[in-house]
Protein backbone atom coordinates (compact mmCIF):
# COMPACT_ATOMS: atom_id res chain seq x y z
CA UNK A 1 0.00 0.00 0.00
CA UNK A 2 1.35 3.49 -1.19
CA UNK A 3 1.40 6.15 1.81
CA UNK A 4 0.94 9.38 0.90
CA UNK A 5 3.38 11.99 2.34
CA UNK A 6 2.62 13.90 4.95
CA UNK A 7 2.00 17.92 4.54
CA UNK A 8 5.03 18.82 6.24
CA UNK A 9 7.63 16.78 3.69
CA UNK A 10 5.61 18.30 1.12
CA UNK A 11 6.78 21.85 2.28
CA UNK A 12 10.01 20.34 3.07
CA UNK A 13 10.58 18.71 -0.41
CA UNK A 14 8.98 22.41 -1.81
CA UNK A 15 11.47 23.54 0.00
CA UNK A 16 14.71 21.69 -1.20
CA UNK A 17 14.68 20.36 2.57
CA UNK A 18 15.34 16.90 4.40
CA UNK A 19 15.72 16.49 7.92
CA UNK A 20 19.07 18.01 8.34
CA UNK A 21 17.29 21.65 7.01
CA UNK A 22 14.43 21.52 8.94
CA UNK A 23 17.25 21.45 11.82
CA UNK A 24 18.42 24.53 10.48
CA UNK A 25 14.97 26.14 10.03
CA UNK A 26 14.65 25.81 13.26
CA UNK A 27 17.97 26.68 14.57
CA UNK A 28 17.61 30.05 12.86
CA UNK A 29 13.64 30.80 13.69
CA UNK A 30 15.24 30.07 17.24
CA UNK A 31 18.05 32.59 16.78
CA UNK A 32 15.41 35.12 15.09
CA UNK A 33 18.23 35.14 12.12
CA UNK A 34 15.61 33.66 9.19
CA UNK A 35 13.14 36.63 7.76
CA UNK A 36 9.76 35.77 8.28
CA UNK A 37 9.91 33.74 11.62
CA UNK A 38 6.27 34.06 12.39
CA UNK A 39 5.40 32.31 8.58
CA UNK A 40 7.86 29.67 9.15
CA UNK A 41 6.63 28.83 13.04
CA UNK A 42 3.22 28.33 11.74
CA UNK A 43 3.93 26.49 8.40
CA UNK A 44 5.90 24.40 9.83
CA UNK A 45 3.69 23.57 13.47
CA UNK A 46 6.40 25.05 15.60
CA UNK A 47 4.34 27.12 17.62
CA UNK A 48 3.77 24.57 20.44
CA UNK A 49 0.68 22.63 21.45
CA UNK A 50 -2.29 25.28 21.69
CA UNK A 51 -3.59 25.78 25.19
CA UNK A 52 -7.24 24.10 26.11
CA UNK A 53 -10.17 25.98 28.30
CA UNK A 54 -10.37 24.07 31.75
CA UNK A 55 -13.93 21.72 31.34
CA UNK A 56 -14.92 23.23 34.71
CA UNK A 57 -18.25 25.27 35.73
CA UNK A 58 -16.75 29.05 35.75
CA UNK A 59 -18.37 31.39 38.70
CA UNK A 60 -20.94 34.11 38.14
CA UNK A 61 -20.47 36.46 35.76
CA UNK A 62 -21.90 40.04 35.80
CA UNK A 63 -22.32 41.92 32.40
CA UNK A 64 -23.10 45.86 32.64
CA UNK A 65 -22.50 49.15 30.42
CA UNK A 66 -21.81 52.61 31.31
CA UNK A 67 -21.88 56.02 29.31
CA UNK A 68 -17.84 56.90 28.86
CA UNK A 69 -17.03 60.81 29.05
CA UNK A 70 -13.56 60.18 28.82
CA UNK A 71 -14.19 58.01 25.48
CA UNK A 72 -16.72 60.69 23.83
CA UNK A 73 -19.81 59.34 25.52
CA UNK A 74 -19.32 56.21 23.85
CA UNK A 75 -21.52 53.24 25.46
CA UNK A 76 -19.19 51.05 27.14
CA UNK A 77 -19.62 47.25 28.17
CA UNK A 78 -18.11 45.33 30.33
CA UNK A 79 -18.39 41.88 32.37
CA UNK A 80 -17.08 40.95 36.18
CA UNK A 81 -16.23 37.29 36.39
CA UNK A 82 -15.82 36.09 39.93
CA UNK A 83 -14.61 32.54 41.22
CA UNK A 84 -17.04 29.89 41.95
CA UNK A 85 -18.54 31.12 45.80
CA UNK A 86 -16.76 34.31 45.68
CA UNK A 87 -17.95 37.56 47.02
CA UNK A 88 -18.09 41.15 45.87
CA UNK A 89 -15.27 41.76 48.46
CA UNK A 90 -12.07 40.77 46.41
CA UNK A 91 -9.08 42.46 45.04
CA UNK A 92 -9.63 42.41 41.14
CA UNK A 93 -7.29 42.24 37.87
CA UNK A 94 -8.54 44.47 35.44
CA UNK A 95 -7.89 42.99 31.67
CA UNK A 96 -7.20 44.77 28.72
CA UNK A 97 -8.26 43.28 25.23
CA UNK A 98 -6.55 43.57 21.96
CA UNK A 99 -7.40 45.04 18.96
CA UNK A 100 -10.55 43.73 17.49
CA UNK A 101 -11.69 41.96 20.22
CA UNK A 102 -13.95 43.76 23.32
CA UNK A 103 -14.91 43.31 26.81
CA UNK A 104 -16.29 39.88 25.83
CA UNK A 105 -13.63 38.09 24.64
CA UNK A 106 -11.75 37.71 27.99
CA UNK A 107 -14.84 35.17 28.73
CA UNK A 108 -15.74 33.98 25.68
CA UNK A 109 -15.05 30.21 25.18
CA UNK A 110 -11.91 31.31 22.90
CA UNK A 111 -9.95 32.65 25.76
CA UNK A 112 -12.02 31.32 28.90
CA UNK A 113 -10.49 33.23 31.75
CA UNK A 114 -13.84 33.21 34.05
CA UNK A 115 -13.19 29.15 33.98
CA UNK A 116 -9.50 29.07 34.44
CA UNK A 117 -10.00 31.74 37.12
CA UNK A 118 -12.21 28.88 38.49
CA UNK A 119 -9.76 25.99 38.20
CA UNK A 120 -7.39 27.91 39.46
CA UNK A 121 -9.10 28.56 42.84
CA UNK A 122 -10.04 24.66 42.64
CA UNK A 123 -6.49 23.50 43.06
CA UNK A 124 -5.92 26.14 45.88
CA UNK A 125 -5.27 29.55 43.91
CA UNK A 126 -6.47 32.87 46.39
CA UNK A 127 -9.41 33.83 44.67
CA UNK A 128 -9.94 37.24 42.78
CA UNK A 129 -12.19 38.67 40.51
CA UNK A 130 -11.28 39.66 36.60
CA UNK A 131 -12.73 42.78 34.88
CA UNK A 132 -12.89 43.43 31.67
CA UNK A 133 -14.25 46.41 29.71
CA UNK A 134 -14.59 47.54 26.08
CA UNK A 135 -11.56 50.23 24.76
CA UNK A 136 -12.26 50.48 21.35
CA UNK A 137 -9.59 50.24 18.82
CA UNK A 138 -7.57 53.44 20.10
CA UNK A 139 -4.77 51.43 21.63
CA UNK A 140 -6.11 53.16 25.33
CA UNK A 141 -4.85 56.03 25.41
CA UNK A 142 -5.24 59.75 24.31
CA UNK A 143 -6.30 59.91 20.53
CA UNK A 144 -6.18 63.53 19.05
CA UNK A 145 -9.78 63.71 18.92
CA UNK A 146 -9.88 63.78 22.23
CA UNK A 147 -11.11 60.05 22.88
CA UNK A 148 -9.22 58.35 26.08
CA UNK A 149 -9.84 55.06 26.86
CA UNK A 150 -6.47 54.72 29.35
CA UNK A 151 -8.52 56.90 31.37
CA UNK A 152 -11.94 55.60 30.96
CA UNK A 153 -10.20 52.76 32.72
CA UNK A 154 -8.62 54.79 35.42
CA UNK A 155 -10.74 57.14 36.48
CA UNK A 156 -14.12 55.32 35.31
CA UNK A 157 -14.15 52.00 35.14
CA UNK A 158 -12.03 51.31 38.73
CA UNK A 159 -13.91 53.68 40.78
CA UNK A 160 -17.28 51.74 38.97
CA UNK A 161 -15.87 48.17 40.48
CA UNK A 162 -15.51 49.80 43.68
CA UNK A 163 -19.16 51.11 44.13
CA UNK A 164 -19.92 47.36 43.18
CA UNK A 165 -18.30 45.95 46.30
CA UNK A 166 -14.67 45.01 44.72
CA UNK A 167 -11.47 45.96 46.68
CA UNK A 168 -9.81 48.96 44.58
CA UNK A 169 -7.12 50.21 46.58
CA UNK A 170 -4.40 48.32 44.41
CA UNK A 171 -5.45 46.74 41.02
CA UNK A 172 -3.68 44.19 39.30
CA UNK A 173 -3.39 44.61 35.18
CA UNK A 174 -3.43 41.98 32.24
CA UNK A 175 -3.81 42.63 28.76
CA UNK A 176 -2.84 40.59 25.20
CA UNK A 177 -1.37 42.68 22.64
CA UNK A 178 -3.12 46.09 22.21
CA UNK A 179 -4.09 45.38 25.62
CA UNK A 180 -0.67 44.32 26.94
CA UNK A 181 0.93 47.49 25.51
CA UNK A 182 -1.34 49.31 27.62
CA UNK A 183 -1.47 47.22 30.90
CA UNK A 184 2.47 48.04 31.06
CA UNK A 185 1.89 51.83 29.97
CA UNK A 186 -1.00 52.32 32.63
CA UNK A 187 0.99 50.01 35.34
CA UNK A 188 3.34 52.72 35.09
CA UNK A 189 0.94 55.75 35.61
CA UNK A 190 -0.84 53.75 38.44
CA UNK A 191 2.74 52.92 40.52
CA UNK A 192 2.65 50.47 43.03
CA UNK A 193 1.08 52.41 45.69
CA UNK A 194 -1.67 51.29 43.66
CA UNK A 195 -0.80 48.57 41.21
CA UNK A 196 -0.49 45.33 42.21
CA UNK A 197 1.05 43.69 39.23
CA UNK A 198 0.99 43.80 35.86
CA UNK A 199 0.68 40.09 33.54
CA UNK A 200 1.55 41.12 29.48
CA UNK A 201 0.94 38.77 26.75
CA UNK A 202 2.29 39.49 23.39
CA UNK A 203 2.21 43.49 23.70
CA UNK A 204 2.02 45.17 20.71
CA UNK A 205 5.14 47.30 20.86
CA UNK A 206 7.60 48.77 17.94
CA UNK A 207 11.13 49.81 18.34
CA UNK A 208 10.42 52.19 15.49
CA UNK A 209 7.33 54.33 15.62
CA UNK A 210 6.92 54.33 11.80
CA UNK A 211 5.98 51.14 11.81
CA UNK A 212 3.40 51.33 15.01
CA UNK A 213 -0.35 50.68 14.00
CA UNK A 214 -2.19 53.21 12.49
CA UNK A 215 -4.90 52.31 14.52
CA UNK A 216 -3.50 53.51 17.54
CA UNK A 217 -1.18 56.32 16.24
CA UNK A 218 -1.65 58.90 13.79
CA UNK A 219 2.23 59.00 13.10
CA UNK A 220 5.24 57.79 14.83
CA UNK A 221 5.49 61.12 16.75
CA UNK A 222 1.88 59.81 18.70
CA UNK A 223 3.61 56.78 19.16
CA UNK A 224 6.84 58.35 20.65
CA UNK A 225 4.70 60.64 22.72
CA UNK A 226 2.83 57.31 24.11
CA UNK A 227 5.68 54.44 23.72
CA UNK A 228 6.39 52.39 26.71
CA UNK A 229 10.11 52.11 25.46
CA UNK A 230 12.42 54.36 28.13
CA UNK A 231 10.12 54.04 30.89
CA UNK A 232 10.59 50.73 32.05
CA UNK A 233 11.73 52.40 35.42
CA UNK A 234 8.53 53.88 36.43
CA UNK A 235 7.66 50.20 36.30
CA UNK A 236 9.85 49.44 39.66
CA UNK A 237 8.44 48.33 42.98
CA UNK A 238 5.75 46.77 40.44
CA UNK A 239 5.88 42.39 39.71
CA UNK A 240 5.94 42.46 35.75
CA UNK A 241 5.26 39.13 34.22
CA UNK A 242 5.45 39.15 29.94
CA UNK A 243 5.04 36.40 27.87
CA UNK A 244 5.15 36.68 23.93
CA UNK A 245 5.68 33.76 21.69
CA UNK A 246 8.69 32.93 19.59
CA UNK A 247 6.64 33.13 16.38
CA UNK A 248 5.07 35.85 17.25
CA UNK A 249 5.78 39.22 14.99
CA UNK A 250 6.50 41.36 18.63
CA UNK A 251 8.84 38.80 19.76
CA UNK A 252 11.53 41.25 19.00
CA UNK A 253 11.04 44.47 20.14
CA UNK A 254 8.88 42.46 23.29
CA UNK A 255 13.08 41.13 23.85
CA UNK A 256 14.36 44.76 23.46
CA UNK A 257 11.58 46.32 25.70
CA UNK A 258 12.72 43.74 28.52
CA UNK A 259 16.29 44.40 28.32
CA UNK A 260 15.34 48.01 28.85
CA UNK A 261 14.57 47.36 32.50
CA UNK A 262 16.82 48.28 35.28
CA UNK A 263 19.32 44.86 35.96
CA UNK A 264 17.83 45.42 39.92
CA UNK A 265 13.92 45.65 38.28
CA UNK A 266 13.92 43.29 35.55
CA UNK A 267 10.43 41.66 35.06
CA UNK A 268 9.55 38.32 34.93
CA UNK A 269 10.26 37.67 31.05
CA UNK A 270 9.29 34.14 29.13
CA UNK A 271 9.47 33.37 25.68
CA UNK A 272 7.88 30.19 24.12
CA UNK A 273 6.89 28.45 20.97
CA UNK A 274 4.00 30.11 20.01
CA UNK A 275 2.22 32.57 17.65
CA UNK A 276 0.34 36.14 18.32
CA UNK A 277 -3.13 34.51 19.04
CA UNK A 278 -5.85 32.92 21.18
CA UNK A 279 -4.07 29.22 21.29
CA UNK A 280 -0.71 30.44 22.46
CA UNK A 281 -2.90 32.98 25.27
CA UNK A 282 -4.81 29.93 26.52
CA UNK A 283 -1.82 28.29 26.66
CA UNK A 284 -0.10 30.92 28.90
CA UNK A 285 -3.34 31.69 31.50
CA UNK A 286 -2.84 29.58 33.94
CA UNK A 287 0.83 30.84 34.71
CA UNK A 288 -0.50 34.25 34.19
CA UNK A 289 -3.45 33.95 36.83
CA UNK A 290 -0.65 31.82 39.37
CA UNK A 291 1.25 35.41 38.73
CA UNK A 292 -1.29 37.70 39.39
CA UNK A 293 -2.95 35.73 42.26
CA UNK A 294 0.44 36.16 44.11
CA UNK A 295 0.43 39.42 44.02
CA UNK A 296 -2.59 40.62 44.47
CA UNK A 297 -4.02 38.55 47.36
CA UNK A 298 -1.11 39.25 49.67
Amino acid sequence: MTRRPSRRALLLGGLGLGAGGLALVAAGVEDGEIPGRPWIQETFGLNGEPGRVPDVPPGRVVDGAFVSKARGGVRTGFSIAYPPGGTTALPVLVVLHGLGNDHRTAMSPHLGLDRFLAAGVRDGMAPFAIASVDGGTTYWHRRPDGEDAGAMVLAEFVPLLGRRGLEVSRIGLLGWSMGGYAALRLGAQLGPDACACVAAESPALWTDGDDASASGFRDAEEYDAYTVFGHQQELTGIPVRIDCGTGDPFYRATQAYVDGFPPAHRPAAHHQPGAHNQAYWRRMAPAQLRFVARHLTT
